[in-house]
Order: C-alpha cells, then structure tokens, then sequence
C-alpha cells in the first residue's frame, strides 16, 4: 500500500502530533512502572540460573522481539556474562548446534505462542537446559514451560491500533537490561573490567587509566638534584618529554625542568648552574591509579598552561611520566 503525495505533504497539526508522542511515551512509561511494581522471585531465579551457568547465555527471538533479543545478548556480553544470539529459524536448520547443557536460553515473544521458538523450546526441555521466558502472557506456550518466568504488564501497545510493539518492546528491553545490570552487580563487575570490553572509541578512552600509558624505567628523564644543568640538557634532549624531573637523596620527586624554567634563566652561566637553581619546585604530580582523562585536563587546565607532561607518583616514589601526546593517541579526550 502506497500514500499519495497529496496526504504525504498533508500540513498537520503541531500541537496533535506532541499530544500524541506524549502518549506513546506516557503508555510506555506506565508499563515499564508496572514492570518495577511486578519484579519477583522469577527475576531472582533468572538471575541464580544464569550466575551459576557454567556456559553461555542464549537469547533468542522472532522478529521485533530478536531485535530486543540481540540487543540484550549484546548488553550481558558487554557487562560480563557471555551471552549470544541465536535466531530461532536458523537454530531449526541446524543452529541449535551452538546451544550446550552448560548454556542457559533466554526466549523473548509478548504472545508466548510465536512458532518459530517451539524447536528451541523443546531442545531445551529435552536435555534439561534451563529455559527463561520474558513473555507477555503467562499461560502461553513458553510461559508454560519455562523454568523462570518474566512476566510483561498487561497492558496496550502504544501504537493507536494496539498492533505494532511498542510498550511491549520497550518493557521487554527494560527487563533485559534489568537482568544485566542485575548480574554486573552480583559479580563485582567494575570500571577496569568494563574497559576491557569497551576498548575503542571514547567510552574505552574515558576509562583508560595513568598506568595503563605512563612511559616507566629509563623512559623517564630524571636527574639528581646535584646534577648541572648541562647534563640536565642532554637528558631532556635524549627522553623527548621537553622536561626533566628533579630528585632529592630520597630518591623523591622535587622539581621540574621545563622550557619555560630555560627562557627565565637563560644566561651565558646557564649550563653551569645546579638544576636545584633553575627547576620549579613542588611540581605537579598524577596517581597511576587516576584516570588518564583526569591527567589530560590536569595538563590542559589554565593553571598549568605551557605543561605537556606529568610525572607519575605513587607513594611518594616517581614510577613514570604521562604526557598530553600518550593520551590524545588512545583516544582520551
């Protein structure tokens, strides 16, 4: 079926179309409150099933219901569960293959009745694979026969015609993204894990930390403060920071050499001078622990203009240099 051209430029009503996405999301976000209102044991059982699976989780599902069904397996995979998408059709054909006895299977349909599930649904039965249904109706097929029920709101799509999911899709995401953030927290699954996961791009950037790019042992140009600052020169020459750190006996660090300290006391007695003449003292300093993010706005904040470089202090011992360069390269922004 086509729209003619003249119902396609058809002016509407401004105000009727507000009105009526705000009543798509105004149904969407009353079920998804009943949905909060409705969590039970079931949500806890789901949760132990997959904790204590020894494999992976398999999400399937037919349709806008797969679609929801790839994002949630993308979203556990994500936050420390392995999950995987198997398409219900193709696990038919053959697909079923990729599902073990270690596996857990997470079926999605709002009718509970979609077809294309019934051969998944009777692997799992057969080699007693715990089955976890996020269904809309309880006494469906795969309500009936699932170990663990989750259970959507009885209520309207959003759609005028009460036909296109909607509030269904969107109750089914939330309970999917429930169930992984749910598990995130039960295995202590924390930022450097996430990372780990998440390695390109600017959310990998933004959880990249100092140690992970600090340059450490010979890379770090440091001298004693007894040291001239001829020698200082050449080791500024030879690491490439355009600065040197200055230690005390203690092996700690006091001071910093950089191209502004050399035009202030640029002179004809320059190279003759001890560097704890010409360094800045009490320089800044950066955690290995501390987000490269927070190096990267140390360096560039208006307090520090001209810095392109932090020495890394742990316990007041000098265990590395991070520079503006090493965290534009890895994507910190």
């Amino acid at each position: 079926m086509t729209i003619s051209k003249e119902a396609a430029t058809t002016q509407f009503d401004e105000m009727a179309d507000l009105v009526a996405a705000r009543k798509v999301l105004k149904a969407e976000a009353d079920a998804l409150l009943q949905l909060l209102d409705d969590l039970d044991g079931e949500f806890v059982k789901a949760l132990d099933f997959i904790f204590n699976a020894r494999g992976r989780v398999i999400v399937s599902g037919m349709g806008k219901s797969g679609h929801i069904g790839n994002k949630i397996a993308a979203t556990l995979a994500s936050t420390g569960t392995p999950a995987q998408f198997v398409h219900p059709a193709e696990a038919s054909h053959g697909d079923l293959g990729m599902i073990t006895k270690d596996d857990v299977v997470l079926c999605l349909s709002n009718s509970g009745g979609t077809k294309e599930l019934s051969d998944i649904i009777a692997y799992t039965r057969r080699f007693h694979i715990p089955l976890i249904a996020i269904v809309g109706k309880a006494d469906s097929t795969l309500g009936r026969r699932a170990d663990a029920l989750l259970l959507l709101p009885d209520v309207p799509e959003a759609c005028p015609m009460g036909l296109a999911p909607t509030t269904s899709t969107t109750a089914a995401l939330a309970m999917g993204d429930a169930l992984a953030v749910a598990l995130l927290s039960r295995r202590g699954f924390g930022a450097e894990q996430f990372r780990v996961f998440h390695p390109g791009g600017k959310l990998g950037g933004s959880l990249i930390k100092v140690a992970d790019l600090m340059h450490t042992g010979d890379a770090m140009p440091l001298v004693d403060e007894n040291t001239l600052m001829s020698e200082a020169l050449i080791e500024i020459s030879a690491k490439s920071f355009g600065c040197v750190g200055i230690l005390d006996a203690d092996k700690a660090l006091i001071g910093i050499i950089t191209d502004g300290d050399l035009r202030r006391h640029m002179g004809s007695d320059l190279l003759g001078k001890p560097v704890n003449e010409v360094m800045t003292r009490n320089p800044q300093t950066i955690s290995s622990r501390a987000l490269a993010g927070e190096a990267l706005a140390q360096m560039n904040s208006t307090g520090f203009n001209g810095i392109t470089c932090l020495f890394v202090v742990d316990e007041n011992q000098t265990i590395g240099i991070i520079s503006v360069h090493d965290c534009l390269r890895s994507g910190v922004m």
